[in-house]
């Protein structure tokens, strides 16, 4: 028998809620990739600036670069807030189901197991654990997706050009 792989098993006590995880990646990806745009139009003035040094009044598309690199980064930033609103309410129904499906099993088991360990110390290993769980799909992960996709863009940036 094939072991599932911790991700799958956090995606089962996600249910339909696991889209919105993969959903965060996307955007967090699609946020990486406008992300490295700003750069471009910085570039665009720089490279428009040495051409028509020393007469920098010939320069007329400073302006519009610079507001292009803002909006970029603006629209970036705001991409990235939408990955972090799925993957958070994601994160959340992980963690609220892996407390929930825990205590369930916990009151399933015998008496005795509770005098050995006691109430206090497990519920707080159960509630530092789901926590871990919350942060790991909650910033990590989108994360991930955005530090692959970096390199990636940066890349086919090279190319373009």
């Amino acid at each position: 028998m094939k072991k599932q792989s911790d991700l799958l098993k956090l995606f089962d006590y996600a249910g339909n809620f696991r889209y919105l995880t993969i959903f965060s990646w996307i955007l967090s990806a699609i946020s990486a990739l406008v992300a490295l745009l700003p750069f471009v139009y910085i570039w665009k003035m720089m490279e428009e600036v040495l051409e028509v040094a020393p007469d920098f009044g010939a320069a007329h598309n400073l302006a519009h670069n610079g507001w292009m690199a803002v909006l970029f980064a603006v629209v970036s930033m705001l991409i990235y807030i939408g990955a972090l609103m799925c993957s958070h309410i994601a994160a959340f129904r992980v963690a609220s189901n892996i407390r929930s499906q825990a205590m369930h099993h916990i009151v399933t088991l015998p008496l005795g197991f509770m005098d050995s360990f006691g109430s206090g110390k497990l519920r707080k290993i159960v509630n530092e654990s789901s926590a871990a769980t919350e942060t790991y799909l909650a910033h990590q992960l989108p994360d991930r997706a955005g530090a692959i996709t970096t390199p990636v863009g940066m890349l086919a940036l090279r190319h373009l050009r």
